[in-house]
């Protein structure tokens, strides 16, 4: 793996970087760290990677690497910079030959993604996508729980996202992970929806294998000055007619990472939490509610193959994030050997989801400044 971006002062870098290293299948071999290049050359030095295999920008890290032989040559590029530099990084690795990794939302704009997307199916490259909390054993038997029809037709669904962390003016301060996320330039047209509503968005439509049809939404910016939304709130609907509500926020004062699902249909319900990752609730009608724990002996082979330890050894955002890193790395050795991946290596996003979720951010901000209440999710 090569990385572009997540140096010094990164939060997100890091993670990708533990998430990638978990289960020995994936090694750190070059980096551009940061577009200053001193900063870059400490950050590589931090991770001991070689000087010569770190790079002042990703434009050089492509052509370098393109140039090494096989054997020592990164295969992917994992792309952990703001939201303005997915696309260009992504083609410039794309066209170099290498696969890539990207942190969420994947472009800067849905024409960006549009134009990745046919690149990426020119290529016959792989492109994975970091919506983590897929990646959490118990939100996959949720969505197998739901496929084999337990709940019976899917009526409701209730996500949301809730932070609290905006609620004042940190992009004022030296914080560095605010400063880029409320600055249109770097971050695109939302800040709250762009970053954790369409986590949340993605969350609804893997868990209940449906579409979102149509959107009606209503986003602000509650602290003043700010030029990006810091709150929204948007009415869903199914493409099988179901309703749903999604609530995200980076003002809600006291939250931390409090995204939940909760999924109703004509038999049962059930109900997932991030902040308790290791327990999924099923409920009935005429029984008790049955809670589900992570690694039990009684979950599906999805849930199963994503746990790493015994039952009551809390596994959390370091291993959901590694499954999905395992995952592409299991797709990327398959492709490579000339055989087919495990069918549960392919349960990882994708371009598609790329476009969806740049669709689903686009489509917020459109709707709240609409006078027109509903607005159409258009298939791409």
């Amino acid at each position: 793996m090569g990385m572009v971006g997540g140096g010094e002062g990164a939060f997100i870098g890091a993670v990708h970087r533990m998430a990638a290293a978990l289960d020995g299948e994936i090694e750190l071999v070059c980096g551009a760290f940061s577009s200053d290049s001193q900063r870059s050359a400490r950050s590589g030095a931090a991770l001991h990677l070689p000087p010569q295999r770190v790079y002042s920008d990703y434009q050089s890290m492509m052509n370098n690497e393109q140039q090494l032989p096989v054997q020592e040559r990164m295969q992917f590029v994992s792309i952990v910079t703001p939201n303005h530099l997915h696309a260009p990084v992504a083609t410039a690795a794309l066209h170099a030959g290498f696969h890539v990794m990207s942190d969420k939302p994947a472009t800067f704009d849905l024409q960006e993604a549009l134009a990745l997307r046919a690149l990426v199916r020119e290529s016959g490259l792989l492109y994975g996508l970091t919506h983590t909390y897929t990646g959490y054993p118990l939100v996959k038997e949720a969505r197998e729980r739901i496929a084999a029809g337990e709940l019976g037709a899917i009526r409701k669904v209730v996500v949301e996202y809730p932070q609290g962390w905006l609620a004042d003016r940190q992009e004022d301060t030296d914080n560095k992970q605010a400063v880029w996320r409320l600055d249109p330039t770097q971050a695109g047209v939302s800040s709250c929806m762009g970053d954790i509503g369409v986590h949340a968005a993605n969350l609804a439509e893997y868990v209940t294998g449906l579409n979102i049809s149509e959107m009606c939404s209503d986003l602000t910016a509650f602290v003043e000055g700010r030029k990006l939304d810091d709150d929204g709130a948007v009415l869903l609907r199914f493409d099988n007619g179901a309703r749903g509500v999604l609530h995200a926020s980076q003002v809600s004062v006291g939250e931390e990472n409090g995204i939940s699902v909760r999924v109703y249909g004509e038999l049962g319900g059930l109900e997932w939490r991030q902040e308790d990752p290791n327990t999924l609730w099923l409920k009935w009608p005429d029984r008790p509610a049955e809670r589900l724990r992570t690694a039990g002996g009684y979950l599906g082979p999805l849930a199963t193959a994503s746990a790493r330890t015994p039952m009551g050894h809390p596994e959390g955002y370091i291993e959901a994030f590694a499954n999905l890193y395992r995952s592409f790395a299991q797709q990327i050795q398959a492709r490579e050997s000339g055989g087919s991946p495990d069918p549960l290596a392919l349960d990882c996003p994708g371009i598609e989801e790329a476009v969806r979720g740049m669709q689903f951010i686009e489509l917020a901000v459109a709707a709240s400044a609409s006078d027109v209440k509903w607005h159409r999710f258009d298939k791409q």
